[in-house]
């Protein structure tokens, strides 16, 4: 029998509810923002531009229009940051996935280039930016919907539900073209690709129900109830914490060197080495099952141990193991390649089940909206769509891959060094308070204290008031005082 109270279960009830809804709904984002990677990579070159462009320059203006989707994640972060501070995170949510679940049917509906020209390109570059908004504003609203609902001092342990969405929506993303990768080449360039994008809209009706019976965040109801609102949000975060922002957003690149091994590596092994399609989509399968189940154990790691050490186990292995991967893959030899995605997974996926959570305690509650939307959707811009046109570019600049492996190991070294510095401004011991959370706690109190004193100064003057309405000299004295 369960020696809980009634609230500690009412907690932990409310706590998984939110944790699932964050799974569920950021599953379905991910998918969605996935499906365009992989079709970027097989198909948008010969679909959306001209057939009179080279293989390798069609590829590269596809993983442009991809980059298009991360350079609208900033604008996502600020206009559903500043919204989710300010009105709360899970009507902000809501929106999201409505916007996004549009523009990736509207993608899977698009004519193509030898239909309409020009116009497919940019049609394509404009519901892949109402993409990069929607998903801009849904990771920060997703994690703290599940690291504010958590029991005391499971935050990151969490916020982990809404990162294993990536992992999860990937998979499928991959799964969806991999049964169609079996089709004919005419048939899967004609209509065989648009299966996966039409499909969304299940999905999205799936999570609208789910997120619609979801309940606001306990912190921002103590937010909203105290009147605690900042009128501009993101004003606030780049003036007060911005270096808070800077070095979030430098601990996230080890976060998109998924890019890398799906977007990149599938290009240039169905391309330039000779994989068959469904061949490597099943090994980029076979790595994110394996980050589905590594990637939580990265969260419960830097929950019990010195948060410095914890990160360095996490990040110094990626050094090596990242650039290993591309030679593995050029051996053209099945078993080589999925063991060598799949170490190459394991560093990277802890870290992206841990890095949230060490996020969401670096800002106040009235502004950790904006402010982790902030960090990652910078980060996002500047490193994560830019991921594979760089690695593409410097294939076709250099006809080899090793200097891409070179900027794979590049990506981990600035990610330590940043993360290390961010937990040195916050904190490194998981069983204590971080300095924002410990601010806000202070605030709290110092509320509470004063409202404490001010009944007692009110309780006070009454009883005074009391005391002289019976009093005969002082009612005497009332008396004669001139009117």
């Amino acid at each position: 029998m369960s020696t809980s109270t009634p609230t500690e279960r009412e907690v932990a009830k409310k706590a998984r509810k939110a944790g699932i809804a964050s799974f569920i709904g950021t599953t379905i984002e991910w998918y969605d923002f996935y499906i365009y990677g992989t079709a970027a990579a097989l198909v948008f070159g010969q679909v959306f531009f001209s057939d009179e462009l080279s293989a390798g320059v069609g590829t590269l203006l596809a993983f442009v229009t991809l980059w298009a989707g991360f350079l609208a994640r900033p604008i996502g972060g600020i206009i559903f940051g500043h919204l989710g501070d300010r009105i709360g995170r899970k009507n902000t949510l809501v929106i999201t996935l409505i916007m996004m679940g549009f523009a990736t049917v509207g993608i899977g509906l698009l004519p193509t280039y030898a239909q309409i020209g020009m116009w497919a390109p940019a049609l394509l570059v404009f519901l892949r930016v109402v993409q990069g908004i929607a998903v801009g504003g849904e990771w920060g609203g997703a994690v703290l919907i599940a690291s504010e609902n958590a029991p005391k001092g499971k935050g990151i342990l969490y916020s982990a539900f809404a990162q294993q969405g990536s992992p999860a929506g990937n998979l499928l993303a991959t799964m969806a073209f991999f049964f169609l990768a079996a089709m004919p080449t005419p048939e899967f360039l004609l209509y065989g690709w648009r299966i996966p994008f039409i499909f969304s809209a299940l999905l999205v009706i799936v999570g609208m129900i789910i997120r619609l019976k979801l309940e606001e965040s306990d912190a921002m109801k103590a937010v909203l109830a105290r009147k605690k609102t900042v009128k501009l949000p993101i004003g606030e975060v780049l003036r007060k914490h911005w270096v808070l922002v800077l070095l979030g957003a430098g601990a996230l690149p080890l976060a998109q060197v998924t890019y890398f091994k799906n977007t990149f590596a599938l290009s240039w092994a169905t391309n330039e080495l000779g994989y068959e399609r469904g061949t490597f989509l099943s090994i980029i399968a076979i790595a994110l099952v394996v980050q589905f189940i590594v990637q939580p154990f990265g969260a419960v790691l830097v929950s019990k141990i010195d948060m410095r050490k914890a990160m360095c186990l996490m990040i110094v292995p990626e050094l090596f193991l990242m650039p290993a991967m591309f030679f593995a893959i050029r051996t053209e030899t099945f078993a080589i390649a999925a063991i060598g995605m799949c170490l190459a997974t394991i560093p990277h996926s802890m870290f992206y089940g841990a890095i949230a959570g060490l996020l969401a305690r670096a800002f106040p509650a009235n502004i950790r909206y904006s402010g982790l939307s902030a960090a990652y959707q910078l980060c996002s811009l500047i490193v994560g769509g830019g991921t594979p046109v760089l690695a593409q570019w410097i294939l076709n600049s250099s006809g080899d891959v090793t200097g891409v492996a070179i900027a794979a190991a590049a990506y981990a070294a600035v990610s330590l060094v940043c993360t290390l510095l961010l937990l040195k401004r916050t904190g490194y011991d998981p069983k204590a308070l971080s300095s924002a959370e410990q601010s806000d706690a202070d605030e709290l109190e110092l509320e509470r204290r004063d409202a404490a004193a001010a009944e007692i100064a009110d309780a006070a003057d009454d009883g005074a008031a009391a005391r002289d309405a019976t009093d005969p000299v002082v009612r005497t004295a009332r008396a004669h005082v001139p009117a």
